[in-house]
Order: structure tokens, then C-alpha cells, then sequence
């Protein structure tokens, strides 16, 4: 029994005695499962995580409005660093299943349902999530907990400054920003969309780079995806502005592991996830500095 477990019990939102289940997969949050009287829940236990720019109030606030705006489940209950939702009975996708062409003509409308809906919804102050900037704190934080990738920021913040003017600007929409496969779930008539620590105010390029990288979209999807979401043709100069988008999105990624290298107690291995999205990034920089 953990003391975890002992606090969901004793929420006051349960119809009847509860038994927490561990609910795996998190690797920023520490999720149960419930049953009580009524249904079925998830629990999710997250305080501020600030090296990562996570702020539970605004996890909330943006959890509260996806749901108004039909994207995401209900949350039943909220108190200090704790949040409960309705269960989703569904498939939860994997990279293979995002890569589903029947599956892309589900995400890509639902992407643009979140950029442009669920601020309509949104209630309370709200973040922006610029990468640039989260790359260049991540770096500072790095210096700081003398990380073991210390010796590479020198470059990567190099490649991140040549992004950064490539994308240039921007249209803004209400971003998930952390568009992992896992978080999309198929309950069998519609899509589903979870976790809200990343979001914020952003570019929709980033999420729909986001999207191709982690997922590793070939050329053909992702040419189908970007003409499908803008729903016209597009041209050289936003795609030059969407591929610089992608790499830092990948970066990113990289430098989150590398900071939760040293910063998180979850049970993962994030020296493989940071070498593995590092190898990722590398290649798609190299691949966008070419063209």
C-alpha cells in the first residue's frame, strides 16, 4: 500500500469504498485507476514541475476547456496536485497506429478542433509554450544540475538559434505541444485526446511536427498530413518554416529526457530516450540544413 493510494481514498468525490490500481505508461505522471459506485476514473498525481514549464493550474484550466470543446474526458474532481477524470474505455494508440492512414483522417481534424476551439473554452491565465525559449531554460537547467550532456548545449543551442529564425513568424492557436502516440485513444466512434501538462499558446506547426516526429511519419503521410490540416497545397517557404519546427520539436524532446535524466523520479529509462531522440534530432537537422 502506498501513500498514494491511501490519499485517492480518502477523496471526497467517491460513491463507496475505492481500491487504487497503478495505471502504467506515465513518464511525467504518477496515474491510478478507480472504480467506485458511479464509474470508472483515472487519478493523476503531478505537483508544479517547473524545470519542465509544467504549471498544474494551467493542466487544469487547459483539461477543463478540451473537455467543453469535446476533445477530451471529463475531470470530476481537482485539489492540489491531484486530478480525476472519467475513464475512456478505448484502444490507446501506438507510433504504428498514428501512422494509420484511417487514423490520420481522425487526428489531423481533432488537431485543428484543438488549436482553434478549446480557447473559446479557456478560462484564468494561460502559458505560452515557445520552444526556443523551453530549449534555451532546459539548457540553463542543464548547466545548473551538472548533466552529463553538458558538453553538447554549445551546438544544440547553436542549431536551435538557426531555427528559431527559419520558422520566423508565426500564426497562433491553442497548442497540446506534447503529441506522443499514447495520447490519443479510440474508444471505438471517436478520438480522444489526453494530457494537458505541455499546453499552451504556440504554432501549430510545432504540434504537427510533433506529430511526424514521434511517430516517424514517412514523406508521403506527412505531406498528406500538412496539406490536409492547411487543406490547400503548400508551398516551399511554410514548409521550409514547418520542417524548422520539426527539428525543434525533436530537440525538445531530447533536451526534456536530458533534464529528467536528473530531475525525475519516475521509474523510465531516459538515458536511452534522450540517445534515441538525439539520434533523431541529428539526422532530421542534417536532412533540414541540406535543402
Amino acid at each position: 500500500m502506498t501513500n498514494k493510494e491511501d490519499i485517492i481514498r480518502q477523496l471526497p468525490c467517491w460513491d463507496g469504498a475505492v481500491d487504487p490500481e497503478p495505471l502504467g505508461g506515465g513518464i511525467t505522471n504518477h496515474n491510478y485507476t478507480v472504480k467506485d459506485n458511479k464509474g470508472k476514473y483515472v487519478v493523476r498525481f503531478g505537483e508544479d514541475i517547473p524545470v519542465h514549464h509544467v504549471m498544474r493550474f494551467n493542466e487544469l484550466a487547459a483539461s477543463e476547456a478540451a473537455y467543453q470543446a469535446g476533445i477530451s474526458p471529463e475531470v470530476v474532481f481537482a485539489e492540489n496536485g491531484i486530478m480525476v477524470l472519467r475513464f475512456i474505455e478505448g484502444t490507446c494508440y501506438n507510433e504504428s497506429m498514428v501512422r494509420d492512414p484511417e487514423n490520420l483522417k481522425k487526428i489531423i481534424p481533432l488537431l485543428r478542433r484543438v488549436h482553434t476551439e478549446i480557447p473559446k473554452f479557456l478560462r484564468g491565465p494561460s502559458l505560452v509554450f515557445w520552444v526556443f525559449h523551453v530549449i534555451r531554460d532546459y539548457a540553463a537547467t542543464l548547466r545548473e544540475g551538472d548533466s552529463r550532456m553538458i558538453k553538447e548545449l554549445s551546438w544544440l543551442l547553436n542549431s536551435a538559434e538557426e531555427l528559431e529564425k527559419a520558422v520566423g513568424k508565426v500564426d497562433l492557436g491553442f497548442g497540446h505541444n506534447d503529441l506522443l502516440a499514447a495520447n490519443f485513444i479510440d474508444d471505438g466512434k471517436r478520438l480522444w485526446l489526453f494530457d494537458w501538462d505541455y499546453a499552451g499558446f504556440n504554432s501549430p506547426l510545432f504540434d504537427l511536427g510533433g506529430l511526424v516526429s514521434n511517430s516517424e511519419l514517412d514523406k508521403q503521410s506527412e505531406q498528406w498530413v500538412l496539406e490536409n490540416y492547411f487543406d490547400k497545397p503548400i508551398t516551399d517557404e511554410l514548409l521550409h518554416r514547418y520542417e524548422a519546427m520539426k527539428c525543434a520539436s525533436l530537440l525538445r524532446e531530447t533536451m526534456w529526457s536530458m533534464v529528467s535524466e536528473i530531475h525525475s523520479d519516475i521509474d523510465f529509462d531516459y538515458q536511452k530516450y534522450t540517445e534515441d531522440n538525439l539520434d533523431k534530432f541529428k539526422a532530421q537537422l542534417q536532412a533540414f540544413q541540406k535543402k
